[in-house]
């Protein structure tokens, strides 16, 4: 069966940085298409970047040239540099075979 693990996350001040990890697991076929999403309190989920198996990368304007995600065969990082209070969401790694994937969600919190 199918499995997005998550790690990292967490508390950071603004102007800080985080690194989230996310590896897919239970199949020997790589997904077309990894990323990240995330959903703000009373907000809907949205996207923040996704890469192809080509490596093409997608980015929600909002985290452009601060975000950065990378992929090592069936693992994404998202690299999170300049956070700011906007950007405390739970996080949700996501991929695609032949048909949609989602793992637990991971939180983010930006706070003094």
């Amino acid at each position: 069966q199918v499995q997005l693990v998550e790690s990292g996350g967490g508390l950071v001040q603004p102007g800080g940085s985080l690194r989230l990890s996310c590896a897919a697991s239970g199949t020997i076929f790589s997904p077309s298409t990894m990323g990240w999403y995330r959903q703000a309190p009373g907000k809907q989920r949205e996207l923040v970047a996704t890469i192809n198996s080509g490596g093409t990368t997608n980015y929600a304007d909002s985290v452009k040239g601060r975000f950065t995600l990378s992929r090592d065969k069936n693992t994404v990082y998202l690299q999170m540099n300049s956070l700011n209070p906007d950007d405390t969401a739970v996080y949700y790694c996501y991929a695609r075979w032949n048909g949609p994937y989602w793992g637990q969600g991971t939180q983010v919190t930006v706070s003094s």
